[in-house]
C-alpha cells in the first residue's frame, strides 16, 4: 500500500468520527448551557435541565437503530458507500438545527423539531464509529490492528477541542445576550464545513481488503442482524458491556460537569471550558499509549485497566469535581480523561476482532452503540438527579457501577479475545 493510500485512509477514519465528536458535543454543550431555556421553558431550571439532558440522550436511543440500518448496508454492499451516507446524514442534521426557531417562536413545534434532528444526528452516528473503524482495521498490517484502529478513537478528543474551542471563542466575543439569541447557532453551521471535508477524503476511498475478500467468497450473509444474534450474540454482549465505562466517563466529564461546575459550584463559563480543553488532550494521551501497548500485550489488558481507572475516577469525583480551586477540578477532570483513553482508544482494535467479516460492521455498530445508550444517554440525566439527591459522591457510585459492567463485559470472552 502506497503512503499516499495509508495516509488517506487514516484520515478519512479520523475525520468521520471527528465530526461525529464535534457534531454531538456541540449539542451537548448547547443542551448544557441554552437549549433548557430556549426549547424547554419552566419555572424550574432542574426540569429545563432534565429536559434539554432528555433531548440530548435521545441520539443515544436512534443510534442502534443506525447501526442495524447501516451495519445492514455496510456488511451487504460495502463500507465506503455507508460511511459516505452516515455522515451525509448525521452532518446534515446538525446543520439544520442552525436555523431552528425557539419556543418563543413557534411554540411546542420548537422541541419537536429539535427531537427530531436530534434523532437524525443519533441515526447517521450509529453508522459513523463502526465503520470509520474497519476503515482504519480492515486496512491495517498484520500486528498494527490497534495502531492504526486508534485513529477513529482519536476523533473525539479533536472534536471535543473544536467544539469546546469554538464555544470559547464565542464565549470571548459575544455577550451572554447575543450568544443566547444567535451565538449558539454557530457551531452547528460550522459542521457543514467538516462534512464536505469528510466527504471529499472518503469519495475517494476505494473497498477494504476484509469486505472484498468475504463479498468473492460468498461470505455476506442476506440478514447480517440475524446472523449477529444467531452466532455471535455472546460476542456483542461482551462487547456492548465493554463500551458501557468510557461513555459514562465522557458525558460525566465534559456535558454533566461542565453544567454542575458552572451552575451548582458557580465557576465560569469560559475558566471550566479552558480547563476541559486543557483536560480532553490526556485524553489523546490515553489512546495513543494504551493502543501502541495494545499491539504487544493484547486489547484487553490496556482495556482493563481503563474500566479500573474509571472506577478510581469515581472514587475521587466527590472531593475532587466539588473543590473550589479549579486545579483540583482540573487534576480530575486529566485523571478521569487520562483512564478513558485505555477505555476507549483500544475499542477501535478489538471491537472489529470479535466479528466476522460478513457481520463485522452490523456487530461492531450494534455492540458501540448499545453500550453507549447504557453508559452515555442516561448519564447526564443520572447524574443530575443524583447530585441533587446526594451530591456528587452518589455520581461516583454511577461511574463504578459503570466499570463493574465493563469489566464484566471483557470476563464474558474467553482470554483469546
Amino acid at each position: 500500500m502506497s503512503t499516499a493510500s495509508t495516509r488517506r485512509i487514516l484520515l478519512a477514519s479520523l475525520i468521520g468520527t471527528s465530526v461525529e465528536f464535534y457534531d454531538f458535543y456541540v449539542y451537548a454543550t448547547a443542551a448544557a448551557l441554552v437549549f433548557g431555556p430556549l426549547f424547554f421553558p419552566a419555572s424550574d431550571p432542574g426540569v429545563q435541565m432534565i429536559a434539554s439532558y432528555a433531548s440530548f440522550g435521545l441520539a443515544f436511543f436512534a443510534r442502534p437503530l443506525g447501526a442495524a440500518l447501516f451495519g445492514h448496508f455496510g456488511d451487504r454492499l460495502g463500507r465506503k458507500s455507508t460511511l459516505v451516507a452516515s455522515l451525509m446524514l448525521m452532518g446534515g442534521s446538525t446543520v439544520a438545527i442552525a436555523f431552528l426557531p425557539t419556543y418563543a417562536q413557534i411554540g411546542w413545534i420548537a422541541p419537536l423539531l429539535l427531537c427530531i434532528l436530534r434523532f437524525g444526528q443519533g441515526l447517521g452516528l450509529g453508522g459513523e464509529w463502526g465503520g470509520a473503524s474497519l476503515l482504519a482495521v480492515e486496512n491495517a498490517p498484520e500486528g498494527q490492528e490497534n495502531r492504526w484502529g486508534m485513529f477513529p478513537p482519536l476523533g473525539a478528543p479533536i472534536g471535543f477541542i473544536a467544539a469546546n474551542g469554538f464555544f470559547l471563542l464565542l464565549g470571548a466575543a459575544l455577550t451572554p445576550a447575543q450568544f443566547t439569541a444567535w451565538g449558539w447557532r454557530l457551531p452547528f453551521l460550522a459542521s457543514a464545513v467538516l462534512v464536505v471535508l469528510g466527504l471529499w477524503v472518503r469519495l475517494k476511498l476505494t473497498e477494504t481488503p476484509a469486505f472484498r475478500e468475504a463479498a468473492a467468497h460468498d461470505a455476506l450473509p442476506p440478514v447480517p442482524i440475524a446472523e449477529l444474534f444467531r452466532h455471535h450474540l455472546r460476542a456483542t454482549l461482551a462487547g456492548t458491556g465493554a463500551v458501557i465505562a468510557c461513555f459514562a466517563l465522557f458525558y460525566l466529564t465534559t456535558a454533566f460537569a461542565l453544567s454542575y461546575g458552572t451552575t451548582t459550584l458557580g465557576h465560569s463559563r469560559q475558566a471550566f471550558l479552558g480547563i476541559e480543553i486543557g483536560a480532553i488532550l490526556f485524553l489523546a494521551l490515553g489512546v495513543i499509549i494504551s493502543c501502541t501497548l495494545a499491539d504487544r500485550t493484547g486489547a484487553r489488558p490496556m482495556l482493563r485497566w481503563g474500566f479500573l481507572g474509571c472506577a478510581v475516577s469515581g472514587l475521587l469525583m466527590g472531593p475532587m469535581l466539588g473543590a473550589t480551586s479549579l486545579w483540583i477540578v482540573f487534576a480530575w477532570l486529566a485523571l478521569s480523561l487520562f483512564a478513558m483513553g485505555f477505555a476507549y482508544g483500544p475499542l477501535g482494535g478489538w471491537l472489529p476482532s470479535l466479528f466476522d467479516a460478513g457481520v463485522r460492521y452490523t456487530g461492531v455498530s450494534i455492540a458501540f452503540n448499545l453500550g453507549g445508550i447504557l453508559g452515555g444517554a442516561l448519564a447526564p440525566i443520572a447524574a443530575q438527579k443524583l447530585a441533587e439527591a446526594g451530591g456528587l459522591n452518589l455520581v461516583g457510585i454511577y461511574l463504578i457501577g459503570a466499570a463493574l459492567l465493563s469489566l464484566g463485559g471483557l470476563a464474558l470472552l474467553k482470554p483469546a479475545h
